[in-house]
């Protein structure tokens, strides 16, 4: 019997960086959608919202670089065992 002394094979270890990235996707996105509340509530308030704004911005293109980066690599194959 035969057993895994640890090591992962490539294609283990590429379909994991692609799990990774759909989390820091997942991140990304969900701090876009809190700059941009934030943002529309300081602007509908009349307070200062540029470092807001460029801090959505940042996070839109980082989200955007992201999601190209990830359609390179392959779709989640691996099912969870109990």
């Amino acid at each position: 019997m035969a057993e895994n002394q640890g090591e992962v094979g490539s294609t283990q270890r590429r379909v994991r960086s692609g799990e990774d990235f759909d989390i820091i996707i997942g991140f990304l996105g969900f701090w876009a959608v809190v700059l941009l509340a934030v943002t529309v509530w300081m602007e509908v308030t009349a307070q200062p919202a540029l470092g807001w704004a460029l801090g959505l911005l940042v996070t839109l293109l980082a989200l955007y670089g992201m999601i190209r980066l990830r359609r390179r690599l392959p779709g989640r194959t691996g099912t969870r065992r109990r």
